[in-house]
Formats: C-alpha cells, structure tokens, sequence
C-alpha cells in the first residue's frame, strides 16, 4: 500500500495505490496524519482513489477521519468495486464521491492545436478531446467547464462539453464538433480567401465585446487573473520587473464585457460556416484592450515555433490580424486606430511573459529566451511604455 499527498495551489491531493485493508491502514494512518497536520480544517482535500484496488471496513475509517477533519473533502476516481463499497456502507451519502473517469486513448489521434494550458486532439470525425498539461488538477477542468457553460448562455459560440475524461496520466475535455476544423486549417487551404476569414476574426472580437458579463457572475476579472499570473513568474524574473508588468497591467480600465482571453485561429473551429470557440480556460471579464493584446501576443509577438503553435506561418498571421483589426475598428479615424495598436502592444507585453505561471519547470533555454526578450521589449523601453499606459483612459467603451 503506498500513498503520496502534494499540494498545488492550495488544493491538497492524497493519491491511494494498492489495497487499503486492515494492515495497511494501521500503517499508514500516523504518516497521513502527520504530513496532513499543518493543513487547517477549511483546506480542500481530494482523496484519489484511481489507483485503489480495495477497501475494509479500516480503510473505511481512514476515510471517516479525513471527512470529520476537512471540511472540503471529497473521494475521487473511485473505481467500481471500491464505489460499491462505497456506496453499500452509505460513504456516498456522508461525503462526495466520484466515479472514475473514462480512459481514452490518444494512440494515432491528430493533433490540431497545442497552447499553453493543453494539446487538442481529434478522436474521429465528431470529437475531439483537450488534453490538460501535466499537473492540471480536476477543479480547473470543471471550472473551464463551469465557464464556458456560462460563456454560451451569455452568448459566446462554444462547444460546450460534459465529459472529463482520461487520458493517460492527464485530464481531457471531450468536444462534440461534427467535422468542423480550426480556422488556421482553413487559412492554410484557402489562402485566397484571406479578407474573408480576417472579417470573421474580427466579427468573433466584436460579438465576444460586445456582451456584458453580469454581476455575481462565476467568470473570472481578467485584471485579477493577470495579477496572480504575473506574481507567480517571480521564480524567473526579479521584483522590479514583476512590478513593472503589474504596473502595466494595473492601467487597464476596469470592464465587464466578455473577453476570451486566447483568441488565436486554432482556437477557432469552424462547423461549416459556423465559428465555435475552444479552448476556455482563459475566459474572463473585462476591458476589450486585454483580449485584443493576448490575441496579439499569439498572433504577432509570439515567442517560439510560431507555425506549429498558431497553425499558419507568421507572414500570412501576421497579414489576417493587421486585416482584423482594421475591420474591428471600421469607421474609426486612422490616428485613432494607431493609437489603439499602439496601446494594444504595450499590453500584449504582459501576455508574453506571465504564460511562464503555468509551470516552474520550463527548460532553462526557454527562460533565459524570454528573459533576454524582456530586456528588449520591455525593461529598455520602460519609460514609453508607461507613458502609453497613462492614455488607456482614453478607450471608453
């Protein structure tokens, strides 16, 4: 019988191997006591019972003490025979416990889009699957759920999907989209029709902005989401530039329209003629400027293998967002619309450097990549890029 306990983000996770009988729990009671005794009672702690092959009456009340102890307790993964017993003994009636989840196999599946937070695979001809990079827990995939249900109702054209699966050792989201492709596939075949599809892109802004989120709301303020991203990058950069990056960030006026947040073309899937959105993670509340300088961060300024992550090379991405945004902006003077760009850039620096916060083991390459791209883009042009912070007033909505 082994057992490992971490913590990530506050969520306290206690993985179970093996058979939990009599023996064991004897065994391993005053171990999980002792690393779980700095933890408060008010501490969320998940119970992993995926790799649990049985359970006794004493292992029972291993799980008895850890429900009377923490008052958010629940048992995950629970596979048949230990949900059984589970259920005969009345434990599902005292406390959450949920089932395993269904395995999928990504053997010969094609990848069709690859971000930060994930990979998206397609399974057959009406699914697809988005698998969650290592170290995801399952509250983040049930929020993106969560959010992106909301995310439809509000408006915003989404495949919503109820299906948490796994796949190997990581969580997947499983989409029904009925042969529908990524935009960036699209632009890729059809390049004539580059006008066509930065219209589209456009539209898709405009539609998302122009929806009030309403108070009480379960999506997130993006500014917040920002700020904590930006903090945890303070393993790769010192205090002064997390403070400048939080400075930047801090200028962006507060706003409740409905902001996508990674608003790239392979996050665009096309069913027909019909645009849906992937990818949710992101959503948040907010002022259009931060979806339109996340956008521009994959679109323009991206760090990295720029065709495998965005799907089309850069001059031809690049091409659709300078035609987007002229349509985004149609009817607005053209001084204006620089300056809006302008504004645009100076805040799609952020994005550039707080993706560093979904991991604290990026290869030493890759940071000191995107430390040397700080230095140029924004520790050596501090003092312009603040002054340009001070006019985000000036975009009223």
């Amino acid at each position: 019988m082994d057992f490992t306990i971490r913590n990530q983000d506050g969520l306290v996770c206690l993985a179970l191997k093996g058979r939990l009988d009599s023996t064991a729990a004897n065994e391993i009671t005053p171990h999980i006591q002792q690393e779980l005794a700095s933890y408060k009672p008010d501490c969320p702690l998940i119970c992993d019972t995926r790799e649990l092959e049985y359970i006794s009456s004493a292992g029972l009340r291993v799980l008895l003490m850890l429900a009377k102890k923490f008052k958010n307790f629940r048992v995950t993964e629970a596979q048949p025979d230990v949900f059984n017993v589970l259920e005969m003994t009345g434990f599902t009636k005292m406390m959450t416990v949920e089932r395993a989840l269904r395995e999928i196999s990504l053997k010969g599946c094609e990848e069709i889009g690859r971000g930060g937070v994930g990979i998206v695979y397609r399974i057959d001809d009406e699914t697809i699957i988005k698998v969650f990079r290592e170290g995801t827990n399952i509250d983040e995939v049930k929020t993106e759920i969560t959010m992106a249900k909301e995310a439809f109702v509000l408006g915003m054209p989404t495949a919503i999907s109820f299906d948490i699966v796994r796949a190997g050792d990581k969580y997947g989201l499983v989409y029904e989209l009925l042969k529908a492709e990524t935009l960036s596939t699209i632009i890729s075949r059809e390049p004539e029709k580059i006008d066509e599809f930065a219209r589209l892109y456009a539209g898709m802004f405009r539609q998302l902005h122009s929806i009030e989120v309403p108070k009480g709301s379960t999506i997130p303020d993006a500014i917040e989401k920002a700020e904590r991203s930006i903090r945890k990058i303070n393993r790769y950069f010192d205090d002064e530039s997390v403070d400048l990056l939080l400075q930047i960030i801090s200028y962006v006026p507060k706003s409740n329209r409905l902001l996508h947040c990674d608003l790239q073309t392979k996050n665009i899937m096309m069913q027909g003629s019909e645009p849906m959105l992937i990818d949710m993670g992101e959503v948040s509340c907010g002022h259009p400027l931060i979806d339109l300088a996340y956008a521009y961060s994959a679109m323009v300024s991206f760090v990295g293998d720029y065709e495998q992550t965005i799907g089309i090379p850069r001059a031809v991405g690049l091409d659709l967002w300078q035609r987007a945004m002229n349509y985004y902006f149609e009817g607005t003077d053209e001084a204006e619309v620089r300056h809006r760009m302008e504004q645009i850039e100076t805040v799609s620096r952020v994005r550039n450097f707080s993706w560093l916060s979904l991991s604290d083991s990026f290869p030493e390459a890759v940071v000191r990549e995107c430390q040397e791209i700080f230095v140029q883009r924004v520790a050596n042009q501090k003092e312009r890029i603040l002054e340009i912070c001070k006019t985000f007033s000036d975009w009223t909505l």
